[in-house]
């Protein structure tokens, strides 16, 4: 993957997210560019985060302490929101890593986008799919650190016939997936019914943020996923590759 040259603020909701995701969390960030800010939130005088002050040294991270003035509520919410703003006024990034399963983020990304932001989010499946839906992109963690596991067992990943998202996931059903696919080839297709598939992914990443192969057990490509499927053919003109559903 070509790396770009956006400047990111990296902000981590710790009291949401466990630390066993870092790696993957900062080699998602890296991939779009350079990591001015690498932020974790929470109360740091508590216990809950007593893993995470590992990984502060070993990351790079700087943890901002929020104490917990009520009880039963994530208070690193309203730091993180009130950072985030701040960084965006100063200027000095064009990209926002948020890293949480909290709805309550959702109207942060939306502002955020307002001035044109570009926006990452990070989480596990349960995160609510209106947070998933308002960033640029989404990266369900669980699911790469458990295709990371599968691998370094050298175990093959599940078919996608036999593990499908659970009900209480976030993650949009495969069927819905081939469903919006085939509606955008057909509005975007030429007079053989195939259309640029550079066109029909970038598209199919805006309606489905969080889209990946892995999150159905995948480990490749959104191209050769597709083409692994009886529902859908490609072929490649010089440099340009098409696809369209095939003929029933």
């Amino acid at each position: 993957m070509k790396i770009e040259t956006k400047n990111i603020a990296l902000l981590i909701d710790g009291e949401n997210i466990s630390p066993s995701y870092i790696e993957i969390i900062v080699d998602e960030a890296n991939k779009i560019g350079k990591i001015n800010y690498r932020r974790v939130y929470g109360d740091w005088t508590t216990t809950q985060l007593t893993s995470w002050k590992d990984k502060i040294n070993e990351f790079g991270l700087t943890p901002i302490q929020q104490y917990a003035y009520t009880s039963g509520k994530n208070v690193s919410d309203f730091t993180l929101i009130i950072d985030a703003m701040d960084i965006l006024y100063s200027g000095k990034v064009d990209s926002f890593a948020i890293v949480t399963s909290d709805s309550d983020f959702t109207k942060l990304v939306t502002r955020l986008k307002e001035d044109n932001i570009f926006v990452i989010g990070m989480g596990e499946s349960k995160t609510p799919i209106a947070l998933v839906n308002s960033c640029d992109a989404f990266t369900y963690l669980d699911k790469m650190l458990n295709g990371e596991k599968e691998e370094d067992k050298g175990q093959p990943a599940p078919s996608t016939k036999k593990k499908a998202p659970k009900s209480e996931s976030s993650i949009t059903p495969l069927k819905k997936i081939k469903s919006e696919l085939k509606q955008i080839i057909a509005e975007n297709s030429e007079d053989d019914n195939y259309a640029y598939w550079s066109v029909v992914a970038q598209l199919l990443q805006k309606k489905f943020p969080g889209f990946h192969p892995r999150n159905y057990g995948q480990q490749v490509r959104p191209l050769t996923f597709f083409q692994n499927m009886d529902e859908f053919e490609t072929k490649k003109a010089k440099s340009v590759i098409y696809i369209r559903p095939k003929a029933n």
